[in-house]
């Protein structure tokens, strides 16, 4: 059973601004080409499409389904991306060192920019999709997320929590990858 994962296209934001659940838009020319890329290359037996509820992957999701009629496509608000609470918004830069060693020093339990989730939080209801994903028994595209790809990662492997910063998976995930995992 294979899950297809594919980072939405870049956004309009600038480098280094922390916008996890801040609805942000792709240009549209940006979405269209990554379309034309992404569909052609999907997996025999892919049954659906899921995407994250916010532009910069609904918009996407619409326009692989527009050109590969018959897949169904939902919204799923699980895999959206983290919220970052107060850090929403500011430069990755701009937030207190302090701050940020508080968030990393109790990586499980402390939320993100103080208001926003804890990864625990975060990776159980990623996990609750993946799971419903693994027992539906079907082959899907997810339209999502970078620390969505990387939950999954964990997941795959049987890591329903990070503890510790360091037990998440810092490989860098591109614009538009195209990724996919697979389980028996």
């Amino acid at each position: 059973m294979k899950l297809g994962l594919v980072r939405h296209a870049q956004t309009d934001v600038a480098a280094g601004l922390c916008y996890g659940r801040t609805d942000v838009a792709v240009p549209a020319e940006a979405m269209r080409t990554l379309a034309e890329r992404i569909a052609p290359q999907l997996a025999e037996g892919i049954e659906e499409i899921v995407c994250s509820p916010l532009q910069r992957c609904a918009g996407l999701a619409q326009a692989i389904a527009a050109r590969r009629p018959g897949l169904a496509l939902r919204t799923d608000a699980r895999i959206a991306e983290m919220d970052f609470g107060s850090w929403e918004g500011r430069s990755w830069s701009s937030i207190e060192r302090a701050e940020f060693d508080a968030w990393t020093g109790s990586f499980a339990d402390a939320r993100a920019g103080g208001s926003g989730e804890s990864t625990r939080a975060f990776m159980q209801r990623v996990g609750e999709a993946f799971d419903e994903w693994h027992e539906a028994g079907r082959d899907a595209l997810w339209i999502t997320h970078a620390g969505v790809i990387r939950a999954v990662w964990l997941l795959r492997e049987g890591v329903r929590c990070a503890e510790r910063a360091d037990q998440w998976p810092a490989q860098s995930i591109a614009f538009g990858e195209y990724l996919s995992v697979e389980l028996p």
